[in-house]
């Protein structure tokens, strides 16, 4: 018995190791593949995604996703606790209408060291990763990596293929409007498609482009588009 306990606490030990390597590792190379995309392949759906720096982005969709993501990005230290504290207030009155409040730390944390769920142990989870990119990796890296895992349609992902797919363009080209409709596509971007255009999609880039005219001239987002 004492020797099977050694065993696991070698055992979460070198899991600890391994996940700490594997965070320095992501802040300066690009992760081979995520566990959603290993999803996306085993469910047929294909694997499109082509990584590219910020420098290559364009400023539109990294103000677009901020303002239609997380708009205290730049400020908070990974979560938004007014945001998670109305959530909450809005879900128990809601059952049926789930409502999250998840920043683009939180997501960035998701997409490329977790699965996709709502159990309790995943989100614990998600809060250790997210708590350890905002520590290790620098905002700009956070945006970056964001913007290239984050599923953008069936089997897409990251603004570069997205861009290609829907626009025929590299994202350094993406307009605002272009990237506005990228972006309200982010809650569920299977069902809120761009091409074809989704009544939702359509509907919300529009709201999105005011929230991004609102948030220029911030001097802490400009920071982070340039």
């Amino acid at each position: 018995m004492q020797k099977a306990w050694r065993l696991f606490k070698k055992g979460l030990l070198w899991l600890f190791i391994l996940q700490f390597v594997y965070i320095i590792f992501c802040k300066w190379i690009n992760p081979p593949i995520t566990l959603t995309q290993t999803a996306s392949l085993l469910q047929g759906n294909g694997l499109h995604r082509d990584y590219i720096s910020l420098d290559e982005m364009s400023p539109n969709i990294k103000l677009a996703v901020m303002a239609s993501e997380d708009q205290l990005f730049p400020d908070h230290n990974g979560f938004d606790i007014k945001a998670i504290k109305k959530a909450m207030n809005y879900n128990k009155k809601h059952a049926t209408k789930v409502r999250g409040a998840s920043t683009i730390s939180q997501q960035v944390a998701k997409n490329v060291f977790l699965w996709q769920g709502k159990s309790l142990f995943r989100k614990g989870l998600e809060v250790y990763f997210t708590f350890m990119i905002e520590k290790v990796w620098s905002k700009k890296r956070i945006l970056e990596m964001y913007l290239n895992v984050a599923e953008m349609g069936k089997g897409i992902f990251g603004v570069q293929a997205a861009s290609k797919a829907y626009f025929n363009k590299d994202a350094k080209n993406l307009t605002r409007a272009e990237a506005a409709m990228i972006a309200a596509s982010l809650p569920n971007p299977k069902v809120y498609t761009v091409k074809p255009l989704s009544s939702y999609v359509g509907n919300r880039y529009n709201e999105i482009i005011r929230q991004m005219n609102n948030l220029d001239g911030d001097e802490d987002i400009e920071a982070l588009i340039k």
